[in-house]
């Protein structure tokens, strides 16, 4: 009857919740896993916007940190006075493009919509000269979908406050990281375990090395296909030359979809000018588009992630889904750290292969 008693009764130490069977437990962790995993999951999609916008301003920061660092190699000051001057020349660029060019590109960006839709309408009367199906229907709605997209960039450009507080966001963070970039990377380390720390800040270095080396060819393919264009376009005397050498360098931080959202762009309105400067508009982008995307770009960062075509315009489709405008632009930095830090995964796991 004792003994009975004693089986009974719980053994001292125990909880209501514990179980004492070993595969009724092993399936309950197995649960518990999956339903922190989906919980993870959620809370990510809840917050993602946050995420990125944080993420945004570590791209932010990885620009004006590439910037100082460049200049630290001609400037004998400390990194907070080359910072400051990153920043001053950002200012003076952007007072520039809104103060005395911004008239101009107004009133450009203003008729772009217009005369894009007459060279669609165009395009489909050539069309439906040649035997194919084309309305007018398809053109509407094609120039819907287009001009959707157009309007986000001629607002950006000619707009006063641009993105908003999304932008303010960006620029407010990224430059609290820009100028303490060790506090918060220690203050990340602390939550870690402590025998995971050391792989954290040679992973870190790995992707702020990454970010900086990507970011630079980016600005400096921008500058380089912004210029170029408006220089050659300006030298033939295509109409709306500054307005489509600004968009052409905006976009050309968006590999893939940009070059071809700025093509079509430039063609359009070459071909508002008569065929030979639609066949000019044509050339001056094949120019373009080979000279940076063959010299420019791997000459500024050779050293980093390479990446396929094909996989970064399907990230860039389905960053473009989800987030806008604002993961269109961010997709590619994030599928370089993303593929970085799976790679060092790799290397981490033939290290202990190879130990052990």
């Amino acid at each position: 009857m004792s003994k009975a008693v004693d089986e009974a009764e719980p053994k001292v130490g125990s909880s209501p919740t514990h179980i004492a069977n070993p595969e009724l437990r092993k399936e309950a962790k197995r649960a518990a896993v999956w339903a922190a995993v989906i919980g993870i999951a959620v809370l990510a999609v809840y917050i993602s916007q946050a995420l990125l916008v944080i993420f945004g301003a570590m791209v932010f920061a990885a620009m004006l940190d590439g910037g100082a660092r460049l200049l630290g190699r001609v400037m004998p000051v400390g990194r907070g006075w080359r910072l400051a001057l990153v920043i001053a020349l950002m200012l003076a660029f952007i007072v520039w493009l809104f103060w005395f060019a911004g008239s101009q590109i107004s009133q450009q960006a203003a008729q772009l919509p217009a005369l894009v839709a007459e060279q669609l309408s165009r395009l489909i009367a050539w069309l439906q000269s040649k035997g194919f199906a084309a309305s007018q229907d398809d053109v509407s709605r094609l120039f819907g979908t287009f001009a959707s997209g157009v309007g986000i960039v001629t607002r950006a450009i000619g707009g006063i406050l641009g993105a908003g507080a999304t932008l303010l966001l960006v620029v407010t963070i990224g430059l609290y990281l820009a100028f303490e970039p060790r506090l918060y990377e220690r203050g990340l380390a602390w939550m870690l375990p402590q025998s995971s720390r050391g792989e954290f800040y040679i992973t870190a270095e790995r992707m702020a090395f990454t970010l900086r080396r990507l970011m630079a060819g980016r600005l400096v393919g921008m500058a380089f296909e912004g210029v170029f264009t408006f220089l050659m376009l300006f030298f033939y005397g295509v109409p709306m030359a500054a307005l489509l050498g600004i968009i052409t360098g905006l976009l050309a931080f968006i590999p893939n979809i940009g070059a071809i959202v700025s093509g079509i762009l430039m063609v359009l309105v070459g071909f508002s000018g008569g065929t030979e400067m639609g066949l000019y508009t044509i050339f001056v982008y094949v120019v373009v588009q080979n000279v940076d995307g063959n010299i420019v770009v791997p000459l500024i960062a050779r050293r980093t992630v390479d990446l396929a075509p094909a996989l970064v315009l399907a990230f860039q489709l389905i960053m473009g889904i989800l987030f806008g405008i604002l993961g269109l632009f961010l997709a590619d930095p994030l599928l370089a750290l993303t593929k970085l830090w799976l790679t060092r995964r790799a290397e981490i796991a033939d290290l202990k292969r190879d130990g052990a």
